[in-house]
């Protein structure tokens, strides 16, 4: 668990950065939950990531990144290390998976940074390792940061501030330091909010681990949900979620394609694939009843697989 002060003092570090993101009601009378959205894809850097990245880059030893940061990420957290890393004055660098989407790694490009593109297996390893062969710079990991995952739960202290009796919490699961983050603050300051995890059904380590008891691996495919699943948990963030997640959901590529019209149609939102599972959990049925809160965690998607899924057809 990542502790209320962590969180608290990271929301002081992160205010001239990260946004305050609405909290939006959302128009669906045929769901029997109450739901809302909170909104990350408003962040500048259109995802939640922008959080994290500011917290662990400023609140990094003195003169550590001198020399540069680096990262690995499928678009999102390299975007928000490569924002902070330009306003420092510092180069950025990023291992990204070779399937990232092309509206990703422009965006990196415009913020200055210097992508290396790698296999699927190279890019894991380096998120494991935490560094990459050649290149030197402060890593910040994606997920196994305690200064990254304090700048994600900033997310809940705002949830409990701005809606009352929540009875379910909504997040993405990509590598878990967004629901970490999150759950802990609401275990401290909501403990009756659950938090469920939700992944894409082309990679759903999570929700297999809880149902081995332990920390399993999946088959794992790329799909336009590229900012969530993958083929295995990383052994220290189970051990953190477990105690604080109260189980996961996982989604059709279908449902969460219907998702991203949903919001599009009725919200005026643009949500990536990752930012949609959340609502078609929610809209799923299977994420209980009650007042639900839905984490849309970003928006960054290729407006080609975007046009697509708003046309009705699936995006390769």
């Amino acid at each position: 668990m990542i502790p209320l002060a962590a969180i608290e003092a990271a929301r002081e570090r992160i205010a001239h950065v990260a946004i305050r993101t609405p909290l939006v009601r959302l128009n669906a009378p045929e769901s029997q939950a109450e739901i809302w959205l909170k909104l990350e894809c408003l962040q500048p850097i259109g995802s939640f990531k922008i959080r994290g990245a500011a917290n662990a880059i400023r609140s990094a030893p003195p003169g550590a990144i001198a020399g540069g940061v680096l990262t690995t990420s499928a678009g999102n957290m390299a975007q928000g290390v490569a924002w902070i890393a330009r306003e420092e004055g510092v180069p950025a660098t990023v291992v990204a998976p070779d399937h990232a989407p092309q509206t990703k790694l422009d965006a990196i490009a415009r913020l200055g940074g210097t992508v290396i593109k790698v296999p699927f297996e190279t890019w894991w390893e380096t998120m494991e390792n935490g560094e990459y062969p050649g290149v030197d710079g402060y890593f910040v990991h994606p997920v196994l940061d305690d200064a990254v995952m304090a700048g994600n739960g900033t997310i809940g202290l705002e949830l409990v501030e701005d809606l009352d009796e929540i009875d379910t919490v909504l997040v993405p699961w990509g590598g878990g330091g967004l629901t970490t983050g999150i759950a802990s603050a609401l275990a401290a300051l909501s403990p009756a909010t659950k938090v469920l995890a939700c992944e894409p059904e082309t990679g759903a380590p999570f929700a297999a681990s809880l149902a081995e008891g332990k920390p399993v691996g999946v088959d794992y495919r790329a799909s336009f949900v590229d900012g969530a699943g993958g083929k295995a948990l990383l052994p220290a963030m189970w051990e953190k979620a477990l105690p604080l997640v109260s189980g996961g959901v996982t989604l059709t590529l279908e449902e969460t394609a219907g998702a991203i019209r949903l919001l599009a149609d009725r919200a005026s939102v643009v949500a990536e694939g990752a930012g949609a599972l959340s609502v078609a959990a929610a809209l799923s049925g299977r994420a209980d009843t009650g007042r639900i809160v839905c984490i849309v965690s970003g928006g960054n998607i290729d407006a080609t697989r975007l046009a697509a899924i708003l046309g009705g057809h699936m995006p390769g």
